[in-house]
């Protein structure tokens, strides 16, 4: 199984990534910083929304793998904290570049490649923000329901060809990422970390975080054959969000 992951230098996508090696898979990641790569995966220093970039990676990959099993178009960054009105109209387009556009280049890449194959397996990620609105994250929740649509335009376009487009929506994540949004929700809102973290987790039915290699595990289960039917599908990991902002 050849497996290409956008954003796999840390966080979701390094887990993708060594779950995808523990079960065999050859991996090849992307990420602005591949320094914690391990030595015996295949990586590119490539921007998910560099057009240029992008095209030049799918070009190696298929020279030096002759093909693609399974995409995960996983490249996404939280953007501003904010009021809408205090949304810059910059921070909008980079946070839309990076979760939207970067997931479309990286379809666009990746559909010829499993069309002449006759198969392959498409993820997207999108979030819990993806399903619900989400006050203070505009430009977030924005890319993450458009992440929804371009998958299920995929499953459509693509099932004839065998390509399976599927979409994880993880909840709240342990991580670096998460830890930033709770410092700036907290700030924006008087609370503290603590408070905030704690509105998030009593959200979810299991009244807790997600870990990476959660989002990982739902991730390899549909990059293989035991999902071979599994098409179109919007799958959340997350603990089941109640109430997507139970802090207000």
């Amino acid at each position: 199984m050849r497996v290409l992951i956008t954003a796999g230098g840390s966080g979701i996508g390094h887990a993708m990534g060594a779950a995808f090696a523990a079960v065999g898979a050859q991996v090849w990641v992307t990420d602005l910083d591949v320094s914690q790569v391990p030595a015996d995966w295949n990586s590119s220093v490539v921007d998910a929304c560099d057009a240029a970039g992008m095209s030049a990676l799918f070009a190696a990959v298929e020279a030096e793998w002759g093909g693609l099993d399974v995409l995960c178009a996983n490249a996404g960054i939280a953007g501003p904290t904010a009021a809408i009105e205090d949304v810059e109209l910059a921070d909008w387009h980079r946070c839309v570049s990076v979760n939207l556009e970067g997931a479309f280049l990286a379809a666009k890449h990746a559909a010829p490649m499993m069309k002449r194959q006759c198969g392959g397996s498409i993820i997207l990620t999108s979030s819990t923000a993806g399903l619900y609105g989400y006050p203070n994250r505009a430009p977030y929740a924005a890319a993450k329901w458009g992440i929804i649509g371009l998958m299920k335009t995929l499953a459509m376009e693509l099932g004839p060809h065998g390509i399976r487009a599927n979409a994880i929506c993880p909840g709240a994540v342990e991580g670096a990422r998460m830890e930033g949004v709770l410092e700036r929700e907290a700030a924006a809102k008087g609370m503290t970390r603590d408070q905030v973290y704690d509105g998030y987790a009593s959200g979810t039915s299991m009244r807790r975080f997600v870990e990476a290699s959660d989002i990982a595990d739902m991730a390899v289960f549909l990059g293989s054959d035991a999902a071979r039917m599994v098409c179109g599908q919007v799958i959340a990991v997350d603990g089941h969000t109640e109430n997507p902002d139970p802090k207000i």
